[in-house]
């Protein structure tokens, strides 16, 4: 019988690939890896043709699922090289490394931001990474390339084992009590795993971290692993595969080895010979795809400068910081602009693995699988925008899908935009899965096994605990959104509960916009919004009578928040169907704009509201800016009347002289003791105009100075315009504006 250790680094692509060659020349008839024995029940599905890593083993705890650990795994981490070996020759692999049930019990009773030990941090740093700093590398790969892959004479395992019994002996970083505690036990486990196995097969071949390598080797007696192990939880974890990316590898947990180059670690690994060459023409490849200019001419210069400092930094091949430095002065000019391009797309990548439909998960999980592929709606780890027309199918489904899941606190996407240009029918999302999500789907499944029952149950449970009518009214939207017919009934009692009880009218108000809002897609989405209808119009019907004493005696930050939720509502009843619920809504503004008792800013927002829809004439308008402008008034309450009048558009003034002319009457009168106190308000108003708005204000205001302030002109100020005619031009424009008119002019 034979036991063989072989320290690796974790997702190291020459650990890896020094590991394939052992492997193939030794072939071992039983493989053991560092990692949760649960995952031994799900090794087999890694030989899977539809398993393409990055992937992780998650391990969690049934009962408490937010309990979880991700051991990553990629094409070029020795760990999965390993795996792949053994189911390749039905050789068994089997985990060995303390339960995973152990690791999260210890993390629950330490809370969940202690986390669990990992190698890192038993050892204040990285052991690969003390051995090549000490031989002046800053690249830890890098020097296993120089050390390991290139010494073909003999394998390297027993000179890496013999470094870290040094290492063991003369640790580098303080120590933390608990975590040596911890990490004795994960090795008398791995031990006492190794003692099981070797008496059962010849040829044993043990993959772990570098670190644990010494301790391995040298095992020593039994029972004084066998006390270690004594007394430690006996619950057990779940666990099964799910996609990892590349871009989350530098957050792998469970090995506690993350890497901040997995594209370019994947790049070494599978790229044996001339790598400095090939990545060069990658990164030409990548500048060219997005219009940058990359010659075959420039790629071999970069090369030649990347060998170059290689040997200037007495190296004996080029490494990511020599290509990093070469790229930057070749091919982006001495700028990091590209190398912000080449270090998002290649060194990081942007990769995710897949997970064969077979794989042992949970229910809700599967579900949500098994919609991804009916919908053809792949996660992707790379932001990606989404435009859906509901009026299809599948991007309904898309839609509701989507709803859902952020339904469950699993956001995978996120709404940037509802609709575009007059119609109901779009949505635009922007994606992005990241590995986390797989937990959230895990956690959410305590609600049920479909994502329809999940978010239907958890839509219920929210109605229940909301505090107050706006959270109600986000949940019935996301209800309507998200199709889950189930939760509407209990989500509409809550609302009509919370809203019967509610005295805040700006909340009322603030609920009001995002129900209409659903009431105009209902048509579009095929839900059923009767209920929703009714709950509206109970709505309206008392903030028509609430209105009124909620607008008396405001300061000026509740008079702007109100006025805002004035303009939110006349906007919201605006489009809807039942014109009944606006017309009720534009009568209660028109009775309130006339009350003398309201503060300017609402006052003058509801005036001119009532007038954009011909309920009160322009006279009118004039009478009550008048009355605002009087000095019995006072000016702060003129200036916000003004405010509210002309918030949005300030055309009303340009083809209105008369209500120009009260406002610049009353500006000349404002005196020089209060004018400071009332310009801030003017201008906040007239900054929110467009640059052609107050352009043509000036210019009115400018013909002020001739006309009289009812915006006649006397005779002399006629013939003074007459005078400055110019007849040749004028007389020039006839025939298009009888062409326009469509009567006979001059030709």
């Amino acid at each position: 019988m034979t036991v063989r250790v072989f320290p690796v680094r974790h997702h190291g692509p020459g650990s890896a690939r020094a590991l394939a060659a052992s492997l193939r020349s030794w072939e071992p008839d039983a493989v053991l890896i560092e990692g949760p024995p649960e995952a031994n029940s799900v090794l087999q599905v890694s030989g899977s043709p539809e398993m393409r890593p990055p992937v992780a083993l998650l391990a969690y705890l049934p009962g408490k699922p937010s309990l979880s650990a991700f051991y990553p795994m990629s094409s070029w981490s020795p760990e999965w090289v390993a795996l792949q070996h053994a189911v390749a020759r039905g050789v068994p692999a089997t985990m060995i490394d303390l339960p995973a049930g152990v690791l999260l019990s210890d993390r629950g009773k330490k809370g969940p931001e202690d986390g669990g030990a990992s190698d890192n941090e038993v050892l204040a740093g990285d052991p690969i990474g003390q051995l090549a700093e000490a031989a002046g590398y800053d690249d830890p790969e890098r020097w296993w390339e120089d050390v390991v892959e290139h010494r073909t004479e003999e394998e390297p395992w027993d000179a890496i084992t013999e470094a870290m019994a040094e290492l063991r002996a003369h640790p580098q970083g303080r120590l933390d009590s608990a975590h040596l505690e911890l990490e004795a036990q994960r090795e008398a486990s791995m031990r006492q795993h190794i003692r099981a196995v070797e008496k059962q097969h010849d040829r044993v071949a043990v993959i772990c971290g570098a670190w644990h390598a010494p301790v391995l080797v040298e095992r020593g007696p039994a029972k004084p692993d066998q006390a270690l192990l004594a007394g430690l939880p006996r619950e057990r974890a779940t666990v099964t595969w799910v996609p990892w990316t590349y871009t989350r590898l530098a957050f792998a947990s469970g090995y506690g080895a993350g890497v901040t180059s997995p594209g370019w670690y994947e790049h070494l690994y599978a790229s044996p010979d001339r790598p400095i060459e090939r990545w060069m023409v990658k990164v030409a490849a990548l500048l060219r795809a997005e219009q940058l200019d990359a010659s075959p001419a420039s790629v071999v210069e970069a090369v030649r400068l990347a060998e170059a400092l290689a040997t200037m930094r007495s190296r004996p091949l080029a490494g990511l910081a020599e290509c990093t430095d070469a790229a930057r002065s070749v091919l982006g000019g001495g700028y990091d602009t590209v190398l912000n391009l080449i270090g998002r797309r290649l060194v990081v990548g942007d990769a995710i693995g897949e997970v064969p439909p077979g794989a042992p998960t949970v229910p809700l999980a599967a579900d949500l699988a098994t919609q991804q592929r009916r919908l053809r709606l792949r996660p992707e780890s790379g932001a990606r925008a989404l435009e859906l027309d509901l009026r299809r199918g599948t991007d309904l489904g898309r839609s509701q899908l989507l709803h859902r899941l952020n339904l469950l606190g699993i956001p995978w996407g996120k709404v940037t935009s509802q609709q575009r240009g007059t119609g109901t029918f779009r949505e635009e999302w922007a994606l992005r899965w990241e590995p986390e999500l797989s937990v959230r789907a895990i956690e959410a499944s305590l609600y049920g096994t479909t994502v329809e029952a999940a978010a239907t149950a958890k839509a219920v449970e929210a109605a229940g605990s909301a505090a107050d009518v706006a959270e109600v009214t986000r949940l019935v939207e996301q209800c309507l959104l998200a199709e889950l017919p189930g939760a509407l009934a209990a989500v509409m009692a809550a609302l009509d509960e919370r809203s019967a009880l509610s005295t805040d009218v700006g909340e009322l108000m603030d609920a009001l916009s995002p129900l209409a809002r659903v009431l105009r897609y209902g048509t579009v989405r095929r839900t059923e919004v009767a209920a929703l209808e009714r709950v509206v119009h109970g709505l309206v019907a008392r903030l028509c009578v609430s209105l009124g004493p909620a607008l008396v005696s405001l300061d000026g930050t509740a008079a702007d928040a109100m006025t805002r939720r004035i303009s939110a509502v006349t906007v919201a009843l605006a489009p809807l169907p039942d014109r009944s619920l606006h017309r009720e809504w534009l009568g209660t503004l028109a009775a309130l704009s006339a009350t003398p008792a309201l503060h300017g800013l609402p006052a003058g927002r509801a005036s001119r509201i009532v007038f954009d829809a011909e309920l009160i004439t322009a006279g009118e308008v004039a009478r009550r800016l008048s009355a605002a402008l009087s000095r019995g008034e006072g000016p702060a309450h003129g200036a916000s009347w003004i405010e509210g009048l002309l918030a949005g558009s300030g055309l009303l003034l340009v083809h209105d002289r008369t209500l120009l002319a009260l406002v610049d009457e009353w500006v000349a009168w404002v005196g020089a003791d209060i004018f400071n106190d009332v310009l801030p308000l003017l201008r906040r108003t007239f900054a929110l105009f467009e640059q052609g708005e107050r352009r043509l204000i000036g210019e009115a205001v400018r013909r002020l100075s001739v006309e009289g302030g009812d915006g006649s002109s006397s005779p002399g100020d006629r013939s003074q315009d007459v005078e400055h005619l110019d007849q040749e031009r004028a007389e020039a424009v006839l025939p298009l504006v009888s062409l326009l008119l469509g009567v006979e002019g001059p030709t």
